[in-house]
């Protein structure tokens, strides 16, 4: 797959958001707030380590909140998300 050109003429290839790491990720939610697509969402990691919705009724099993990839489809690969990160827990790459 080729580039994209952007409004000015230039190549633009995009990087797709393709992971979150919940062992670095700290749920600050910097990420969501710039993305406009709803790619994002806050998850709770309980204490065997895995990665759950958040539950009212589940909330004292819950050990940290982070970020995770609800809808991988709707990235558009503009990068905002990576940019405003202050934990660097995002991989990003060219469609495959």
């Amino acid at each position: 797959m080729t580039g994209f050109l952007t409004r000015g003429g230039r190549e633009w290839a995009p990087d797709y958001l393709m992971s979150i790491d919940p062992e670095v990720c700290i749920g600050c939610g910097r990420c969501f707030k710039v993305c406009g697509r709803d790619v994002m969402t806050l998850k709770g990691v309980n204490e065997d380590g895995d990665v759950v919705d958040l539950d009212d009724d589940d909330d004292d099993e819950i050990e940290k909140r982070v970020m995770a990839i609800t809808d991988a489809d709707a990235c558009i690969g503009c990068g905002a998300c990576a940019r405003v990160c202050p934990t660097n827990c995002q991989t990003h790459a060219a469609a495959a």
